[in-house]
């Protein structure tokens, strides 16, 4: 319904960052491009097997920085927001498993005739 300021009519605007999914997915995404930005400025500081070299002896250095930037942002954003995806219906972990040192429980041996047991 478009809302009413001052006799006007203006028209609303869908708002997506009101969306939890939708903010979810964004915040993740911009995660993983900005280490995906972080890994190929350290490839470029590193400097592995003249890659940087390589790139900026082409005569076109922007493309292949820009299609090699496109590609580590496609795979760590999507790896991003997978994983928060998949996280998102575990409950958080502080009842697991019992408190204290872990200690060694005593075992029963296994009754004669077990598949398990070796002949011989």
């Amino acid at each position: 319904m478009p809302e009413q300021v001052a006799g006007q009519e203006k028209p609303r605007r869908p708002r997506f960052w009101h969306v939890p999914l939708f903010r979810l997915l964004a915040i993740n995404f911009a995660a993983g491009a900005a280490l995906a930005a972080v890994l190929v400025g350290g490839l470029l500081v590193l400097n592995p097997y003249s890659l940087r070299d390589l790139i900026l002896a082409d005569s076109a250095p922007g493309t292949a920085l820009g299609l090699l930037l496109f590609g580590f942002v496609a795979t760590f954003g999507s790896a991003a927001m997978g994983t928060a995806i998949m996280m998102a219906g575990q409950r958080p972990a502080d009842h697991e498993g019992p408190r204290g040192p872990p200690r060694l429980v005593p075992q029963r041996g296994r009754p004669q005739g077990s598949p398990l047991q070796r002949s011989t």
